[in-house]
């Protein structure tokens, strides 16, 4: 089998990994003083990571010409999804215990749960609209709903930095790469923008004559 034929399940066993991982920990009793915090804190993490892993697909493409990576970032997109569910999941079953009502107040009275509901939510139409024949059905419109995955990420970005209680390194250097990865996109529209086209005059200098 080809390396072009492997990658992809490579990929999606190295996705599951963290996952496995956890499982794995719960097993032997091995998750640390608070087994629901480490389990929300690890499911929050990896979607994130592999949400920054997606956004570096165009980048690694444009710089590497390596086109085969594009195939990965459908793919990616759902896992980041599946922490996210998770991670809710989670949330409201091992910190909320399924309360519903505590559930409504917690997003409501604090601003760091309720951006990350906001995030949940809209992922949501972006993941049911991941294959192709949504992308058949809603032509322009989905890559239009798909540019969701910006502000998307800047949210959750934020939602990790407000909800972190000490060390800042982690959600620093999250929005220094996430940052570098948008600045690269703002690069890439403005050299795609098209220039407007100058006017000659018809007046003559008078170096002209």
């Amino acid at each position: 089998m080809s390396f072009q034929k492997l990658f992809k399940p490579v990929t999606f066993v190295l996705c599951v990994l963290p996952l496995l991982l956890i499982v794995l920990k719960g097993f032997n009793n091995n998750l640390g003083v608070n087994p629901a915090e480490t389990i929300l804190d690890t499911m929050g993490s990896w979607a994130i990571y592999i949400l920054l892993i997606t956004l570096s697909v165009t980048p690694i493409r444009k710089l590497t010409g390596w086109g085969g990576v594009i195939r990965l970032r459908r793919m990616l997109g759902l896992f980041v999804f599946f922490y996210v569910c998770l991670h809710f999941l989670s949330y409201i079953w091992f910190d909320q215990y399924f309360d519903w009502n505590e559930i409504l107040k917690d997003i409501i009275k604090r601003p760091f749960i309720t951006l990350g509901f906001a995030t949940f939510v809209l992922l949501i139409p972006l993941a049911v609209t991941s294959n192709n024949r949504m992308m058949l059905r809603l032509k322009k419109r989905w890559k239009l709903l798909h540019q969701l995955i910006y502000p998307i990420a800047i949210m959750a970005t934020l939602h990790f930095f407000w909800m972190t209680r000490a060390d800042y390194t982690q959600p620093v250097m999250i929005a220094m790469i996430l940052s570098a990865l948008l600045a690269y996109r703002l690069v890439l529209y403005y050299q795609k923008k098209p220039q407007p086209v100058r006017k000659q005059s018809g007046h003559r200098s008078s170096t002209d004559r």
